[in-house]
């Protein structure tokens, strides 16, 4: 089978002189294209490297394919993560991870969150900030957590992003106004344990393929999962199995989450428990990482025994599955 894939490359990111340290994070390397494409080669199809933006339309017309394997971020816009998989629609294309209003959804947090709550799935109570006047009317409880809405891989978050008091509300959030352009989500801080789960699947038949616990271990980050914590984490992070005890509940927030947000193929859902250690929904991923020994996905998969290999390959076949598409 002929299998395109999109991506977005850090090193085509045109920074700006005001852009935050983190501006490139959700962005691939070379190293994840290298392995991403290697393992399908592995399981025998055709690869067709098709780039970003524009550049897919001239990989389309050179050389057309039966399924694109998408991961691109979009670097513009707060539905950037939709953008290919829209353009893909319209030209009747199947691609592989959620349709475009899932992805759209799903990257404002803030809305994810609504139609989460809605859903009866416990979430964190939370205010969208699009200016600092907003903070006037706030009717949260310290400590706060912030973060801005329409970001993924812990992008704007430090140690700094649990707040305590009402001037270091009022810095973060301009600070992360004006940092990252776009409105901050504000949430009750939960002391609890950080989990992430792994779901594989459409559907009813979406299921658990593994989960985590996240241990920060650098006492600087104040138990935060941050962008340092993430890229660093062989040396700032400890991963654990999940008590038995615990698994049922968590795995249950995460399912839950996953199927009413419509999500498919696969995904990655953020957990967090309060004092009382009940779990509560942080984030929807639709787009998770899939750098080998690296992203957390992989590293989930890893620790129940798959291969980088078959991970990719289960991925692609629930797409096919969904169109119904036989391999050639």
């Amino acid at each position: 089978m002929k299998v395109g894939l999109t991506y977005n490359l850090r090193k085509n990111y045109t920074w700006r002189a005001d852009d935050p340290i983190d501006a490139d994070a959700e962005f691939d390397s070379e190293v994840t294209i290298e392995h991403l494409s290697g393992a399908l080669q592995e399981l025998g199809h055709q690869v067709v490297l098709m780039g970003e933006g524009e550049k897919i339309f001239e990989a389309l017309k050179r050389e057309p394919v039966d399924i694109v394997f998408n991961i691109a971020e979009g670097f513009y816009g707060r539905s950037r993560e939709a953008q290919i998989p829209a353009i893909l629609e319209m030209l009747h294309i199947p691609y592989v991870f959620s349709d475009p209003l899932t992805l759209a959804l799903c990257h404002d947090k803030y809305l994810t969150k609504q139609i989460v709550a809605h859903a009866g799935i416990p979430t964190p109570k939370s205010a969208k900030i699009s200016a600092l006047k907003d903070l006037e009317s706030l009717s949260l409880d310290y400590p706060l957590f912030a973060k801005p809405v329409h970001e993924g891989s812990a992008k704007g978050i430090t140690a700094e992003s649990i707040i305590q008091g009402p001037d270091q509300l009022t810095a973060r959030v301009e600070f992360l106004l004006k940092a990252y352009k776009q409105p901050v989500l504000l949430e009750e801080y939960l002391s609890g344990d950080e989990f992430t789960v792994a779901i594989l699947g459409n559907g009813e038949e979406a299921r658990i393929l593994g989960m985590m616990q996240v241990i920060v271990k650098d006492q600087a980050e104040k138990k935060v999962y941050s962008f340092r914590a993430k890229e660093e984490w062989k040396q700032r992070v400890e991963y654990m199995e999940v008590a038995e005890g615990m698994r049922e509940r968590i795995g249950e927030v995460a399912l839950d989450a996953y199927r009413v947000l419509e999500c498919r193929d696969v995904g990655r859902v953020d957990i967090r428990c309060n004092a009382q250690g009940e779990p509560f929904f942080l984030e929807m991923n639709t787009l998770p990482g899939l750098r080998p020994g690296h992203s957390d996905l992989c590293i989930i998969a890893a620790m129940v025994g798959m291969s980088y290999k078959d991970l990719i390959g289960n991925i692609l076949n629930q797409a096919l599955r969904r169109y119904n598409l036989e391999r050639r």
